[in-house]
């Protein structure tokens, strides 16, 4: 019987994941369709506000992505120690940006004198949205959902516009080699915000010569965005 995805997705184990989202009815993402010569280079754009604009709420960081015209690639870091260090305000500030608050948050960011009871329901509202700050779930619905409402509204249909919600792939990256500091540095995440450094693709690169001490692997899928030699938990590698 298939799981949930928040039963598949352990934080102790790893906490990069590999995502991919893809398109139906030969929708583009990019690039331009052959067959009636028109460009839909301007989605890329979408897509990369759209992540600088979720990395900046999030406690995730975007370590690389590839936009393609069928699909995207995306390798995500959850930061959990940023989440739980932020404070009940902060997260509600968060929350507001995305789920657009209730009445008693909304209350509690005007600094309104609220009795326990009702403080004590701001905390657990604030407490669910700390947990969907941490999720890879959350972060890849917010991004989908806005991207297909605005390619429905541009090609005037209605329908699905994503294959499903994602497909993904646990990543084990060895820190030394990817990490912090070497992944997806073309486009990673910098400052106590986050925020996109630079915006490019980072699919294409060469690989990095493999280090001593470091066994040797066959760079699987997110190697080619992360730069780095991978062990990906989802089938062996040779």
């Amino acid at each position: 019987m298939p799981k949930p995805r928040k039963s598949l997705i352990s934080l102790e184990a790893t906490s990069y994941y590999h995502c991919i989202s893809r398109c139906v009815r030969r929708a583009f993402l990019c690039g331009e369709d052959a067959l009636t010569g028109r460009s839909f280079e301007h989605r890329r754009g979408w897509i990369e506000d759209r992540l600088l604009e979720l990395a900046q709420i999030f406690a995730i960081e975007v370590c690389g992505y590839s936009i393609m015209a069928s699909h995207n690639h995306l390798v995500l870091h959850v930061d959990q120690p940023l989440a739980e260090s932020w404070s009940t305000r902060a997260v509600v500030e968060r929350g507001h940006a995305l789920f657009g608050g209730t009445v008693l948050s909304e209350r509690f960011l005007r600094e309104e004198t609220l009795l326990d009871v009702k403080r004590a329901q701001v905390e657990t509202t604030a407490e669910t949205w700390r947990e969907r700050l941490t999720s890879v779930s959350w972060f890849m619905r917010c991004l989908n959902e806005q991207i297909a409402r605005k390619a429905n509204e541009e090609d005037d249909c209605t329908g699905h516009f994503w294959e499903g919600r994602f497909r993904y792939s646990v990543q084990v990256i060895i820190a030394d080699v990817a990490g912090r500091k070497g992944v997806g540095r073309k486009a990673r995440l910098a400052g106590n915000g986050p925020a996109l450094a630079k915006r490019r693709n980072t699919a294409g690169d060469p690989f990095p010569a493999r280090p001593k001490g470091v066994p040797h692997l066959r760079p699987c899928g997110v190697a080619a965005l992360a730069k780095g030699w991978a062990i990906d938990c989802g089938r062996r590698l040779a």
